[in-house]
């Protein structure tokens, strides 16, 4: 069978629930304060933006390295029989482009 408890424990006791009390309804107000949402929603787009980023700097790396590797031979010297096809498309390109846009001007 359980101890009596005497008023003063009874007392005690009451006050330490309402200070946890206070100290969960204090801990609720900040995180349901509108700025710590906003705050809150902000870290995790800026996560998943730097995520997304990252991501696609690293295919973008990957793409470059294999081009790279296919324009060269082993000993880092270049394939000019795929080189000049490459510049050709790429100067060709750029053309149109350039045509395109004093078409659009004029």
């Amino acid at each position: 069978m359980p101890e009596a408890r005497t008023p003063a424990q009874i007392e005690a006791d009451i006050v330490r629930r309402r200070e946890q009390l206070a100290e969960t309804l204090d801990e609720i107000g900040v995180r349901m304060h509108p700025k710590t949402i906003i705050g809150d929603a902000k870290a995790r787009v800026v996560g998943a933006v730097d995520h997304t980023a990252g991501r696609a700097f690293a295919a973008v790396n990957r793409c470059v390295t294999d081009v790279q590797a296919g324009l060269r031979h082993e000993d880092g010297a270049p394939r000019f029989e795929r080189v000049v096809p490459v510049a050709l498309v790429a100067v060709g390109l750029v053309g149109l482009l350039v045509v395109s846009a004093r078409r659009r001007r004029g």
